[in-house]
């Protein structure tokens, strides 16, 4: 069966599922990570996703099993990885997140994005 206009998922517009987020205690390095994801769209399969991030500032380990595009809608966030390599993005920047990747997240300044994840079933 072929999707319509009507199956697509509008950001901001479909109704999403709201999560609230928190890493857990031993994972945050710094302030209090507080987080929320509306999720607009799932698909079938369950390994893909997408919809709007909001963060709070801190600084968490994290371990990407999943592949993440975001683009940054707003704040500033600091992206560290194991060997010491860091990388700023602000509003407007886009970028992925490949499965695999282990540091750090840092929310310099409250920072809101567009996501879309996808993880493969192993």
């Amino acid at each position: 069966m072929s999707k319509r206009v009507s199956d697509l998922a509008v950001i901001g517009e479909t109704p999403s599922e709201e999560y609230v987020i928190r890493p857990d205690e031993e994972r945050i390095l710094a302030g209090s990570p507080d987080q929320v994801a509306w999720n607009h769209f799932t698909d079938a399969t369950g390994q893909f996703s997408a919809g709007v991030w909001e963060g709070a500032p801190g600084v968490w380990r994290v371990n990407f099993t999943e592949n993440e595009f975001c683009h940054l809608l707003s704040g500033v966030v600091v992206v560290r990885d194991e060997a010491g390599g860091e990388r700023t993005f602000k509003a407007g920047d886009a970028f992925v997140m490949p499965a695999g990747f282990v540091g750090t997240w840092e929310v310099v300044e409250r920072a809101r994005k567009l996501y879309a994840t996808f993880e493969a079933v192993t």
